[in-house]
């Protein structure tokens, strides 16, 4: 038994929950699912097969996949995993209630792109740059609204 394989596959399995839960897309939880399950049943520890490159012959280790293993193996965590764990904070969330945002993407745009005020929102709402991202539909000029609103009188979410 190889305790840094079921260890990394736990984490694999939280990061599939906590996907799950954020609404993001069924295939990429189910890649997580899937290496945890690879991990959890390899002979050999995931360590000795890094040391050799091969992490990426295993069934379902990708690219991505490999790189985050690696990343554990060297730093003792893994960095994506973290920021799942990581609370939005209140004032953040609120921008769920932006129309076209859900929590998902607001997830998304804090963790992944580092959008951490209503400014910083503003500013990405203003490059166009938010119609970019999956599941976004709204205008800009709605969206600008919106934020002036919340700026203004702001709900609050419970």
């Amino acid at each position: 038994m190889h305790t840094i394989n079921n260890t990394i596959a736990n984490i694999f399995l939280s990061m599939a929950e906590q996907l799950r839960k954020q609404g993001d897309n069924p295939y990429r939880v189910r890649a997580y699912t899937r290496a945890a399950d690879t991990l959890a049943h390899l002979e050999s520890s995931v360590a000795d097969l890094a040391q050799t490159g091969d992490l990426q012959t295993l069934p379902d280790i990708g690219k991505d996949l490999a790189a985050k293993i690696r990343e554990y193996l060297d730093t003792g965590t893994i960095q994506a995993y973290e920021k799942l764990k990581t609370p939005l904070p209140p004032d953040v969330r609120q921008w769920a209630l932006l129309p076209g945002l859900s929590e998902p993407i607001v997830h998304d745009l804090y963790c992944r792109l580092g959008i951490q005020t209503l400014d910083d929102l503003e500013m990405l709402v203003r490059s166009h740059m938010l119609r970019t991202r999956p599941g976004v539909k709204v205008t800009a000029e709605e969206m600008l609204a919106a934020i002036q609103r919340l700026r203004t009188g702001p709900p609050t979410i419970q």
